[in-house]
């Protein structure tokens, strides 16, 4: 199957998909992907699917060493819906993806078609009703009634607000640090305050915490 019929198959969706070959390489790419991932066909085809969309799971952890997408293509079989977080052109984002496969007759390989649908919002709601469950699961253990959020405590100033809203979006600390017009240093002063501020240990419990108190 040609990469013309592929991406004439790939049009049929209105939601953004591409497809990749065994090796990873980007082989087709609709134009809802492009407007997506803010990349259109020309500058995806051949490229390694990990360069374009930097994946990574709840921890955090980057799909290049254990690549669902190549793994399905290579076993014939395709995989179940799921989750990661992708970096799209409005920084990263939390995005189901459903896959199928399709063979080329003329080579005899087969390529992994997949459909990506954001899904932001729910994944963030669900991450804060984990947290939740957590927490309150943990404060029941210690026999606790009701504990004040550190949230609810902090005082974020403005600026502050604005770089977590930032971090939230997904944009690292240069990125923040030019769209803001101040340095890598003074973004990540920002943040340490932030941390401090909700008794974070990582941007994610942070985030977390602002979302749940309403601060972003």
């Amino acid at each position: 199957m040609s990469s013309k019929r592929f991406l004439t198959l790939l049009e049929g969706t209105a939601d953004a998909a591409f497809a990749i070959d065994v090796a990873g390489r980007i082989s087709a790419w609709n134009q809802a992907a492009a407007e997506l991932f803010g990349l259109n066909e020309t500058q995806t085809m051949g490229v390694s699917c990990h360069q374009i969309l930097q994946c990574s799971d709840d921890d955090g952890t980057r799909c290049f060493e254990h690549c669902v997408l190549e793994h399905s293509a290579k076993i014939n079989r395709p995989s179940v819906n799921f989750d990661l977080r992708l970096q799209t052109r409005n920084g990263k984002v939390w995005c189901n993806l459903s896959t199928l496969l399709a063979s080329d007759p003329a080579s005899g390989t087969t390529h992994t078609i997949c459909i990506v649908r954001p899904r932001e919002m729910r994944k963030r709601l669900e991450q804060a009703l984990e947290e939740f469950v957590r927490t309150q699961t943990k404060s029941s253990l210690n026999g606790e009634s009701s504990v004040m959020p550190a949230a609810e405590k902090a005082q974020l100033t403005s600026r502050e607000i604005e770089v977590l809203k930032k971090v939230a979006n997904g944009h690292s600390t240069k990125g923040i640090a030019n769209q803001l017009n101040i340095s890598s240093a003074t973004v990540n002063n920002h943040i340490r305050h932030i941390l401090t501020k909700f008794d974070a240990h990582s941007r994610l419990e942070a985030i977390r915490a602002a979302e749940s108190a309403g601060v972003i």
